[in-house]
């Protein structure tokens, strides 16, 4: 019988250099700094820039998202944090609320990668923050690149609905 078996899209090519917001909970600094490295080399060898931004914690960073967007600059945004199953149904709030917001906020147009771990234990959340193990930073940094290729390919292409000039053809 076969193991598992996980696809990984190739990178997408852009002409030109997609801008993204990289957006860090950093409660856990250690688990959020291998993320953010993972990010900031996926953006990268797509040739692509980023900022980064710290926000107090998981529940925060899709009204962060929200906020950067209003200034247009950005094409995408990648949403990095951790939280750790603890004693309380405080857990189940944070990852469902920020993960419904960003879901939320996708659905209105953004192209956003979520990083944000849910996790039982902080061994569970090192392996998939570490860059050179499971890389989850850098795999919602890829996914935020295939969004905004998805964007660039669809969203910006012109309809050819309207009014035709009389050199275009009109009668």
């Amino acid at each position: 019988m076969a193991g598992q078996s996980h696809h990984t899209l190739p990178r997408p090519a852009f002409d030109a250099a997609p801008n993204l917001l990289i957006v860090v909970a950093p409660y856990y600094r250690d688990i959020a700094d291998g993320l953010l490295q993972g990010a900031r080399a996926e953006i990268e060898a797509a040739g692509g820039t980023h900022e980064t931004v710290d926000v107090p914690g998981a529940f925060e960073v899709p009204v962060a998202i929200r906020i950067a967007d209003q200034s247009r600059r950005f094409d995408g945004y990648v949403a990095l944090g951790c939280v750790i199953r603890g004693e309380t149904t405080h857990y189940d709030t944070i990852c469902n609320d920020s993960s419904r917001a960003l879901m939320l906020l996708g659905l209105q147009g953004l192209s956003i990668g979520n990083g944000i771990l849910t996790v039982e234990t902080f061994e569970q959340a090192s392996v998939r923050a570490d860059p050179d193990g499971q890389n989850k930073g850098g795999g919602a940094a890829a996914a935020a690149l295939h969004l905004i290729a998805l964007t660039r390919r669809f969203v910006n292409t012109p309809k050819g609905i309207g009014f035709r000039s009389d050199a275009a053809g009109g009668s």
